[in-house]
């Protein structure tokens, strides 16, 4: 299984707050740039659908789209036209009118997953609800493939349900806020990628945006890692729109050995993971 390689892409360009129409267009663009080069997972930014820097939840409200709405449907159509399997940030309005930042997974079947997030982060909590549902994984293209988003990564607990569920590649499209880093420094977010690639021995694509909005700046950082963490396509951090592909051995990551007597599954000893506040001294 190591022998054969499935092509993954990240594209990195910029979505626009509070213009469907554009956000449409510019998403499609890049899924059939991707899949002329040959990718057969294509992973989106997050809110792709929508832009992020929303004024307040109203507007929010108002870009929100439903799981059949006309951004998912365009995004299924292209799947089945193309071939591909498609991992997409959405703005989604729930059934009760709740909005959620949210991520699809499609293939030429239609919308295999909807995955929201559960960890929001900063304003987001003035925006969305929370979801509460554990990682998204599911088999596509003959792949165990997981999601998060964003700050969901940053949370080494969630990250490890998807590997437990034998997600061997994990997408996430992401929104980096642009940070003040040391010079010559990777940034950190593409750091916790590696980590949480390496710790968990599978491959992880993160797909973050560029475009100036609303004052915020991002990292574009997309970055496309193997099951050892070490960058496959990426990170080369800037404004630049950018299409990364690479060829993942993704069976690679059913083999969570490490030495000949190491696993990192193997070894974890959960029996000891209980602790709670009042356990430490």
């Amino acid at each position: 299984m190591t022998e054969t390689s499935t092509r993954v892409a990240c594209c990195q360009y910029a979505p626009r707050v509070g213009e469907p129409e554009v956000n449409r267009a510019r998403g499609g663009q890049a899924i059939r740039s991707a899949a002329q080069a040959g990718a057969r997972v294509i992973v989106l930014p997050e809110l792709a659908s929508s832009g992020y820097i929303f004024r307040d939840r109203d507007e929010a409200a108002l870009l929100a789209e439903s799981l059949d709405g006309p951004t998912v449907t365009e995004w299924g159509e292209l799947a089945a036209d193309l071939g591909v399997v498609v991992v997409a940030g959405l703005c989604e309005r729930g059934e009760d009118g709740a909005v959620f930042n949210s991520a699809v997974v499609l293939d030429d079947s239609g919308l295999r997953a909807a995955y929201r997030k559960a960890h929001l982060w900063d304003t987001e909590k003035l925006v969305f609800e929370a979801g509460d549902a554990p990682p998204a994984v599911v088999t596509v293209a003959g792949v165990r493939l997981g999601v998060l988003i964003c700050y969901d990564l940053e949370f080494p607990e969630w990250v490890r349900l998807a590997a437990l569920a034998g997600a061997q590649l994990l997408c996430v499209p992401t929104n980096w806020p642009r940070f003040p880093r040391p010079a010559g420094q990777r940034p950190m977010e593409v750091v916790r990628v590696q980590a949480a690639a390496s710790v968990n021995r599978m491959f992880v694509a993160a797909c973050d945006r560029v475009g100036a909005e609303r004052g915020v700046d991002w990292v574009g950082g997309s970055v496309i890692v193997d099951a050892d963490g070490w960058p496959l396509a990426g990170p080369t951090p800037g404004d630049d729109e950018l299409l990364l592909t690479a060829d993942c051995r993704l069976g690679e990551a059913l083999d969570k050995a490490i030495s000949d007597r190491n696993d990192v599954f193997a070894d974890r000893r959960t029996e000891l993971y209980g602790a709670t506040e009042k356990g430490w001294t």
